[in-house]
C-alpha cells in the first residue's frame, strides 16, 4: 500500500473493501500500526464498506516529524490525506484517541463528514477527558499493560487476574509480542510519546454543540479510561447524536459483537457484500 504526501508529512494508508461500497474513514488510536494484526481491515468493516484507515503522524510508517504535535496537526493530517486519496467526503470513525482526532476534523472540516461514529473516547475540556495514558508512558511495555487492565476495563481487577492467571499471561505476551518487531525503530517510541502529550492537550467540548452530523456515541460499560459519564456527557452535547453501550471495557468493540453490528446499521452499510 502507498505512502502518500499529505499536508506537511509523508502518510502511510491502506484502503480495503468493495469499490462501489459506501466509504468510511477510519481513525486508530493512540500507538496504533497497522502492521500490527488483527487490524481494522480484518474486520466485519472492510467487509461492508470501503474503508481508508492509516498510520497517523509519529506513528508507524507515518513520519516522524521531530517536534510537538497538536490535535489540530492531527485532524488537518486527517483532512489532507482524503484529499490527497480523492476522498471528498465519508463516513468517519474514530476510536479512542481517533475519536478526538474526529471531533477536531467534525470542526475544522465539517463538509468531509457524512456521518459521524465515535467510539470509546472523550472531548476534553468541561466535558471530560480520557485517563492520562502520558502519566505511564514511561512505563515498560509488561508493567504498562498490567497496570492500565483494571483501567482498560474495571472489571480486570487483582481478584479477576488471580483467577484468570493463564489468560492473563497470555494477553500481556500477545501485546508485548505486536510490539517488538518495531520497537527499535527510528523515533518510535518519541513519536508515540508525542502523539500522547497532544492528547493531553485535547479539548473539542466548545465546538461539540455546533457539529451537524448524525453522529452514534459508543461505549463500553466498563470502561475506566473513557468512562461511560464521558460518554452521557457528549450525546447530551451534540445535537444529533445517538448513544450505545456495550458490555465491554475500552476493547469492547472486540468483546461485544453487538458494537459492529450496530454501527453498520447505523452507516447503512449493505451487509450483504
Amino acid at each position: 500500500m502507498p505512502i502518500t504526501r499529505a499536508g506537511d508529512i509523508n502518510v502511510y494508508w491502506e484502503e480495503h473493501g468493495p469499490q462501489d461500497a459506501s466509504p468510511v474513514f477510519f481513525i486508530g488510536g493512540s500507538g496504533g500500526d497497522l502492521r500490527k494484526k488483527p487490524n481494522i481491515m480484518d474486520g466485519p468493516l472492510a467487509k461492508s464498506a470501503r474503508v481508508l484507515a492509516y498510520d497517523q503522524r509519529g506513528l508507524g510508517q507515518t513520519d516522524k516529524p521531530d517536534a510537538p504535535y497538536s490535535m489540530a496537526q492531527y485532524a488537518d493530517d486527517a483532512a489532507a490525506l482524503m484529499d490527497a486519496c480523492g476522498w471528498t467526503r465519508a463516513h468517519v470513525i474514530g476510536v479512542s484517541f481517533g475519536g478526538m482526532v474526529a471531533q477536531h476534523l467534525a470542526q475544522r472540516h465539517p463538509d468531509k463528514i457524512d456521518k459521524l461514529v465515535m467510539c470509546c473516547t472523550s472531548p476534553g475540556g468541561d466535558g471530560g477527558s480520557s485517563y492520562p495514558l502520558h502519566t505511564v508512558a514511561a512505563m515498560g511495555e509488561e508493567e504498562r499493560i498490567r497496570f492500565m487492565a483494571p483501567i482498560s476495563d474495571t472489571r480486570s481487577d487483582e481478584t479477576w487476574q488471580a483467577e484468570n492467571a493463564d489468560l492473563f499471561a497470555s494477553l500481556i505476551k500477545m501485546q508485548v509480542d505486536a510490539e517488538a518487531p518495531f520497537a527499535d525503530e527510528h523515533r518510535r517510541s518519541e513519536g508515540a510519546l508525542w502523539q500522547l502529550e497532544a492528547r493531553k492537550d485535547h479539548d473539542a467540548w466548545d465546538g461539540l454543540a455546533t457539529l451537524p452530523h448524525p453522529t452514534l456515541i459508543c461505549g463500553g460499560k466498563y470502561d475506566g479510561i473513557a468512562t461511560p459519564d464521558t460518554q452521557q456527557r457528549m450525546v447530551d452535547r451534540i445535537p444529533n447524536a445517538t448513544l450505545k453501550m456495550y458490555e465491554g471495557g475500552h476493547l469492547f468493540l472486540l468483546q461485544d459483537r453487538a458494537a459492529w453490528t450496530d454501527i453498520m446499521a447505523f452507516l447503512d452499510l449493505d451487509t450483504d457484500k
